[in-house]
């Protein structure tokens, strides 16, 4: 068996495919039974798993041929597998920064109140709008009605209701252009 595998792992070495194919029916349950202990779940497991041969593959030239090759394996096949937890580790510590990121501006935006002029100067605004577009704007933006509700309670169509939403947020652009840059950046990241 010793004298078939290293004559395998030679031929292997020299980049023949029928060998690597051997080498890989051989091996490649007993290394997925291996790695699923390490990782817990099976695609993952798989996917390692046929990376690791493919890495192999990649560096057959460095193979000895007078090696274990199911050792080889396993520890490439190990140290593939603890490389990608230690990625999905710093990928979770990522997300969990950003989300820690976003929680602090919202709560900085929902604890913020709006100076006394700030709030008279968005009454005013809206105040100016024609009648129609208040009520939209209005029944939006304070009693939080969807456009399709908003039509039916003024018997109107969802159409106009969003021709009448954005003839309003552009008059309240308008109005309020200059104020809209202290509040935009808060926006944007809510």
């Amino acid at each position: 068996m010793a004298i078939e595998e290293s004559q395998l792992l030679e031929a292997f070495a020299k980049g023949d495919k029928k060998a690597f194919e051997k080498l890989f029916r051989d091996y490649y349950d007993s290394t997925c039974r291996y790695v699923i202990r390490i990782i817990r779940d099976k695609d993952t497991t798989e996917e390692i798993v046929q990376s690791t041969f493919v890495n192999l593959w990649e560096k057959r030239e460095m193979i000895r041929s007078d090696i274990s090759f199911r050792s080889y394996l396993f520890r490439a096949a190990h140290n593939t597998a603890l490389n990608y937890i230690k990625h999905r580790k710093v990928v979770a510590k990522h997300v969990a920064s950003k989300q820690d990121r976003i929680i602090e501006v919202k709560k900085n935006f929902v604890s913020y109140q709006p100076d006394f002029e700030l709030q008279r100067r968005i009454d005013h605004a809206v105040g100016e709008l024609p009648p129609q577009c208040q009520r939209v704007f209005r029944l939006s933006r304070e009693e939080g009605l969807k456009y399709h509700e908003i039509a039916e309670e003024l018997g109107i169509s969802k159409k106009t209701v969003e021709v009448h939403m954005g003839k309003a947020l552009k008059m309240l652009r308008e109005s309020l252009g200059d104020y809209l840059t202290i509040f935009l950046p808060l926006i944007i990241l809510w």
